[in-house]
């Protein structure tokens, strides 16, 4: 800090390197005095920064993770055999710089999209005739990873009285291309939405995200995107967190009752955004005995935490400092609760725990008769008891099988013939 002019604008590699270490988690706009958005000014720096450039692997590898994911889903068996298996899943870390000590999320056998609209249940009358509907954003990472998480959601906002409404069309708020500076991709995907959503933001129809980082999207980037847009002014408003929707438009819902203890994380965008007083509000009404953790962020940071070198550090500093002693140190016996998506791979992949959703914890109460449950390691049931299961998935494994067994064949027969 020498108090020099920089010369290089936006093309600055001193910027860039001074920016290097910054999380996006935007808690300098709720904790600076004069709400400084450094998340923002990454964003845009990187998005002039790299025109006209390639960006590093680690950019396209995190920042199209929703095209990707699009395409995994189609064989998931495969992708995970790729990100999974020795040798070759260390071949893959190191085209995309990733850190080796990182383990990749596995995609899930059935994604949350093919669950809802292929699930055989029988509407009764009430269901039927509902008036109040609700749209639930299926995010990109819930519905290829954990589409377990919607699926509470859905339980819930279903025992709440409302009718859930998924669009059909594949879309994504893109929130991973604004931490690599991909504005004009990111700005596409909004107007998609914004199309495709355009009778239902109209006619005011509420939409509830899970993930908090997606709902940071429309509350925040939306409206710095499309000042002046009537249609992102509309949908910025119709947008709630599940505890903000329960609270606002489902007063009359009894809340399901826990009486156990439980460690709460909240996810930085939520804290800095769309803040946590109500989840708070929320989780009293429920009885459980829980602590909310000042943990900052959980470190891993969307992508940030999974690239080599100094940002994977520097995410598991982030999460020693509060939040994954924490968790250690909690009882089996107690939830440990956290709605990002980032949150909870820290927690399962630096701890032995498994983070629940809110929309999990609301279901685990409306399941269990006795409301005072003390439940040796609760995710077992509501986590990984829950998965979506794929009935073919044996025969599509053979094929599988049968596919890269002959693509290794033909690899080594040519190379056999070039020798």
């Amino acid at each position: 800090m020498q108090g020099d002019i920089i010369k290089d604008g936006w093309k600055s590699k001193e910027v860039k390197e001074s920016l290097d270490l910054c999380l996006s988690c935007k808690g300098c706009k709720a904790d600076c005095p004069v709400n400084v958005d450094m998340a923002t000014y990454k964003s845009e720096f990187l998005s002039h920064y790299y025109e006209g450039k390639l960006r590093p692997t680690s950019a396209y590898a995190f920042g199209w993770i929703y095209w990707w994911s699009r395409l995994a889903s189609k064989a998931p068996f495969i992708a995970n055999f790729f990100f999974h298996t020795p040798v070759i899943s260390n071949l893959v870390k190191a085209f995309a710089g990733i850190e080796q000590k990182r383990k990749m999320p596995r995609y899930a056998d059935v994604t949350f999209k093919e669950w809802f609209f292929q699930r055989k249940k029988i509407r009764n009358q009430q269901i039927r005739n509902q008036k109040s509907k609700v749209i639930l954003w299926a995010d990109t990472f819930n519905n290829y990873f954990l589409p377990q998480t919607l699926v509470a959601g859905v339980e819930v906002l279903e025992a709440a009285g409302f009718e859930v409404i998924v669009p059909k069309k594949s879309m994504c708020c893109g929130r991973p291309l604004y931490d690599f500076g991909m504005l004009n991709t990111a700005k596409k995907l909004l107007l998609d939405i914004m199309h495709n959503l355009k009778d239902e933001i109209r006619d005011g129809v509420p939409v509830v995200g899970l993930e908090p980082s997606c709902v940071s999207v429309f509350r925040d980037e939306l409206h710095n995107l499309f000042p002046h847009n009537e249609e992102a002014r509309r949908l910025q408003k119709q947008v709630f967190t599940f505890a903000e929707f329960l609270e606002k438009k489902a007063p009359g819902f009894k809340i399901p009752q826990l009486k156990t203890k439980a460690v709460v994380h909240g996810h930085c965008h939520h804290k800095a955004i769309m803040k946590i007083d109500t989840d708070k509000k929320l989780l009293k009404k429920t009885g459980l005995d829980f602590e909310v953790l000042d943990s900052g962020c959980c470190g891993l940071a969307g992508g940030f935490g999974y690239e080599k070198g100094e940002h994977y550090d520097v995410s598991i500093k982030a999460g020693e400092r509060v939040l994954l002693p924490a968790v250690r140190k909690a009882a089996d016996t107690t939830l440990i609760v956290a709605d990002g998506f980032s949150c909870r791979e820290q927690i399962e992949q630096e701890t032995n725990r498994k983070a629940l959703h809110l929309a999990q914890v609301l279901q685990m109460g409306l399941r269990e008769n006795n409301p005072s449950v003390y439940m040796p390691l609760p995710e077992k049931k509501y986590v990984d008891g829950m998965k979506l299961k794929d009935s073919n998935k044996n025969k599509k494994l053979l094929m599988a099988a049968g596919i890269i067994g002959m693509a290794i064949a033909s690899v080594y027969i040519i190379s056999k013939k070039i020798n």
